[in-house]
């Protein structure tokens, strides 16, 4: 279990660092709102993720049960896909944009509520899931759903701790990123590295 959950906790580490829109998203509330506001648009985010792990734990789990061929199918479509999601990035432009107009005086429950909402009805997060979570499963001839959440789980808590630290250091963070001017593609070679790297893992 552990020689799964160590890698699966790092690779998770390093997806939640690369800036991601959530992960912007985070910044940008917290910059305009404070850091408090930050971190319960974080909740919100976090709280989506329960939706997705549901989706793909049921889902998956009933297809892995009929043949370890096809969940071998699964890990290497899910590999594929991060491979083109690592192509996309090194297509797109470097630069960081981020504006805190227009996004000022919500209350807590409101931003709780827009952060779960952006999360659940993003499709890319029930994909990427889908290609993630099942390369790390440590025993897929067991209970694969108890497994599914427990990645869930770990997912979450290490993305609620990292967008909090984002959350509270969003003005220093902010005034870096403006200040270097190569921040942007330094971040873009990390996601393409980081997107790579889990492909691989999840193929071994």
């Amino acid at each position: 279990m552990l020689e799964q959950l160590i890698p699966f906790l790092t690779a998770s580490i390093l997806l939640t660092f690369s800036p991601g829109p959530d992960i912007i998203y985070v910044l940008v509330r917290s910059i305009a709102n404070g850091a408090r506001e930050g971190i319960v648009t974080a909740l919100g985010l976090v709280s989506g993720i329960l939706i997705h792990t549901s989706l793909v734990a049921f889902g998956v789990s009933a297809i892995i049960k009929q043949s370890d061929n096809i969940f071998l199918f699964i890990k290497i479509l899910g590999a594929i896909y991060l491979l083109y999601l690592a192509w996309q990035v090194y297509k797109s432009d470097p630069d960081i944009a981020f504006s805190s107009e227009g996004i000022r005086d919500k209350n807590l429950s409101s931003l709780f509520r827009q952060g779960f909402i952006m999360n659940v009805l993003n499709p890319k997060v029930g994909i990427f899931f889908l290609a993630f979570f099942p390369g790390f499963l440590w025993e897929p001839e067991g209970n694969t759903i108890l497994q599914f959440y427990i990645l869930g789980f770990v997912f979450m808590l290490q993305a609620l701790l990292i967008f909090s630290l984002v959350a509270v250091l969003a003005n220093k963070i902010s005034v870096y990123i403006k200040s270097h001017p190569g921040s942007g593609m330094f971040l873009k070679w990390m996601q393409v590295v980081i997107f790579i790297l889990i492909a691989v893992l999840i193929l071994l």
